[in-house]
């Protein structure tokens, strides 16, 4: 659909149309914000659940259903959770670094995903490793925990 032009009228001023790229550019750059602040609220919520909640029945369940899907599709691991890097104390280097005191830099739920896997996991023969899964802007950003059943290596 064409804008009618009026050949005749006189033309609009540039400074009239530097304000309507102004304009749009603001336009855009409101969105940006309002797109940064909407996803900073989620993440505030998150940490707030992650931090001061513990773990739920739903996310137990949530749990055991991945590791279902998984053994139905032959995998011998799955990821069962992840968090931001930024929600262990050190912001998640000992885990990027494969420390072996990683589990001490846990907090909120994760330690407690942790605490659940060395009582009920770890007896039963499963591994349990975690890992950064995304790098942005080449920093650790998310870390996952993998629940593994796979036969020990002899």
């Amino acid at each position: 659909m064409s804008e009618k032009i009026d050949p005749k009228a006189m033309p609009q001023s540039a400074e009239a149309l530097r304000m309507s790229i102004l304009q749009k550019e603001m336009d855009k750059m409101d969105v940006e914000r309002k797109a940064r602040e909407a996803e900073e609220n989620k993440l505030a919520d998150f940490t707030r659940d992650f931090l001061q909640k513990h773990v739920s029945e739903d996310e137990i369940a949530m749990v055991r259903r991945l590791v279902m899907n998984a053994v139905k599709d032959g995998k011998m691991e799955a990821m069962v959770y992840s968090f931001p890097s930024e929600l262990c104390t050190d912001s998640g280097r000992a885990i990027n670094n494969n420390d072996p005191r990683w589990p001490e830099t846990l907090q909120g739920k994760a330690r407690e995903f942790f605490d659940r896997y060395e009582e009920l996991g770890k007896p039963q023969g499963y591994r349990l490793k975690a890992m950064v899964i995304n790098f942005p802007g080449g920093v650790p950003g998310d870390i996952g925990f993998f629940l593994n059943w796979a036969p020990s290596a002899a």
